[in-house]
């Protein structure tokens, strides 16, 4: 019986060697799967932040980066975890000294509770080194306490380039206004106490941006004042746009300048004074070709004086407040209607409504003959 057992133990002993030794292998190959820790080549920092921002304001941070490695051109940015804030550019404006790069970025502040993103930053294109990620801290954010007559604009500096006031309606006068600014986004213009308003066209880079807008206030007010708020000084600036009513029609957002477009008295006058100068001539002379002449110029009066015509316009026609593609449509027209034409710019022509109110149509808009 011993003897067999000593047999059976001798048998099977190779195989529970070799499971052993398998064993062990793959314990080796699996102890051996590990990968090496990526190099950390970005080191970030703030160079310029700032304590204290206001709701609605453009700022800037800086970042002092440094890099153990060549590419730093090709250093990408991630914003992560970030609320009240809108960043407005992604690629950093950089600046280089020493082995230093500082790069900039510029943030909007829409809400009074604001936090500052995690910034994250990585070689392009390189999956051997680590990103660097620069924690965000809380935002000190301040909201303005302004006076009815606030813009909504937060500048370092604001100023207009050209306004013009018509006649809106008989109760109304619409002022359009050019007005430039630097650090600022223009796009949050709103007045209060005002009948209508809204953006004609708009050059949003923030840092150097022009907008054309326009108020319909009522025919009452002899001044139009609003204020925005100086970055630079700190303090509230007010800008004021005298009421001086043109009956001369709107021109484009780029040239806000009358034309010659409905100077009929004026055309009249002179008309007039020419032709008494003739006639004072035919006194004297008394010369057929005098009276002639005379009847140029009574001629063109007598086509100055023919009361405008109406125009009929097609169903389905935007009415718009100023003769500009995108300007504001007021009033569509639900069939075919006739206005009375009270002039033309550019492709657009000039029409009275039925309350005096005046608009523009695109001249295909009008009804074929």
């Amino acid at each position: 019986m011993k003897t067999l057992l000593l047999l059976l133990l001798l048998f099977f002993s190779p195989l529970f060697a070799e499971d052993g030794v398998g064993a062990l292998k793959n314990s080796n190959v699996e102890t051996t799967i590990e990968t090496a820790p990526k190099a950390k080549v970005l080191y970030l920092s703030y160079e310029a932040l700032p304590q204290r921002v206001l709701k609605g304001e453009i700022f800037s941070i800086t970042l002092k980066v440094l890099s153990t490695v060549g590419g730093a051109n090709e250093i990408e940015y991630k914003f992560t975890d970030y609320t009240g804030l809108k960043p407005l550019n992604l690629v950093p404006n950089r600046v280089k000294q020493s082995n230093y790069y500082f790069d900039t970025f510029y943030f909007l502040t829409t809400q009074i509770q604001a936090k500052m993103p995690n910034i994250e930053a990585s070689i392009v294109g390189s999956s051997k080194y680590a990103s660097t990620t620069l924690a965000g801290n809380p935002l000190n954010v301040v909201a303005l306490n302004p006076k009815k007559d606030f813009s909504n604009i937060l500048a370092n500096s604001f100023e207009l380039v050209d306004y013009k006031t018509t006649s809106y309606d008989n109760k109304h006068n619409i002022i359009v206004f050019v007005a430039k600014a630097t650090n600022a986004e223009l796009g949050a213009m709103k007045f209060s106490n005002v009948f209508k308003q809204g953006v004609e066209s708009i050059q949003d880079s923030y840092f150097d941006s022009r907008i054309t807008y326009f108020v319909v206030i009522n025919k009452e007010i002899e001044n139009f004042s609003f204020s925005y708020f100086n970055l630079k000084q700190n303090k509230f600036s007010n800008i004021d746009i005298p009421i001086i009513v043109d009956e001369d029609s709107v021109t484009t957002q780029s040239d806000l300048k009358p034309t010659d477009q409905s100077r009929e008295l004026l055309k009249m006058q002179i008309a007039g004074a020419v032709t008494f100068f003739i006639f004072l001539l035919l006194l004297w002379k008394r010369k057929l070709i005098y009276f002639i002449v005379m009847l140029i110029p009574l001629i063109y009066i007598g086509f100055l004086l023919i009361p405008s015509k109406d125009i009929c316009i097609k169903q389905g026609a935007d009415i718009r407040l100023l003769p500009v593609s995108n300007g504001t449509v007021f009033k569509t027209t639900n069939a075919i209607e006739h206005f009375k034409k009270e002039g033309s710019a550019s492709n657009f022509i000039k029409i009275q409504l039925q309350n005096e109110q005046i608009g523009w149509v695109k001249d295909e808009d009008i009804c074929a003959p």
